[in-house]
């Protein structure tokens, strides 16, 4: 018996209008996705300047995690970006090196200690510093502001030049460096004090 062959039905093409509907149901698909993501999660910046070497070049690109300050409180030795004091439009990254409540001494051969709200002092144990500088300086943080500071101390702008940051300027920290690709890190440049 010979075997039985079925007509080939040819595909039915769609209308444009139905084409139409399908790509702009799956654009707003993706922006409901993607845009709260982006505003409330992580948020892409890249480094400009030199303030931060060794630990971040200019031109890197970098995930910066918004949602973790959302829930806790900037630790010393993270890196961090925020809107300049002076002025908001402007994002600078940094490193957190005084805690709200905590002073900031800086001797003359750049070496730093904190001294905590019960008059403690402990002299910070600072790595990724390759390029110190002999600027001393002494700051006193209220209890919502953070000092900070570039790991290339000699070439960077930061609290000791304006200030300390406070609380609601901080976005977030530096999550993942993507760029360059020999570079990829999670947590790029965090250090904790032993």
């Amino acid at each position: 018996m010979p075997e039985e062959t079925k007509p080939i039905v040819p595909l039915k093409k769609n209308s444009f209008r139905q084409e139409a509907w399908e790509t702009v149901r799956f654009l707003l698909i993706a922006f409901a996705i993607v845009i709260p993501i982006r505003i409330f999660v992580a948020q892409p910046f890249i480094v400009s300047g030199s303030s931060m070497d060794p630990t971040f070049q200019n031109g890197q690109y970098l995930i910066v995690d918004e949602l973790s300050y959302n829930i806790g409180n900037p630790a010393r030795g993270d890196v961090i970006v925020f809107k300049y004091p002076k002025n908001p439009s402007q994002y600078f990254i940094k490193r957190v090196i005084g805690l709200p409540g905590e002073t900031v001494n800086i001797d003359t051969t750049g070496h730093v200690s904190i001294k905590d709200k019960d008059g403690n002092s402990v002299a910070l144990n600072e790595p990724y510093v390759v390029y110190p500088s002999d600027q001393a300086s002494s700051s006193t943080l209220g209890a919502d502001q953070y000092f900070v500071m570039g790991d290339n101390r000699a070439g960077s702008f930061d609290s000791r030049a304006w200030g300390p940051v406070a609380r609601n300027l901080i976005i977030g920290k530096a999550f993942l460096r993507l760029l360059p690709v020999n570079s990829i890190s999670v947590l790029p440049g965090q250090f904790r004090q032993s």
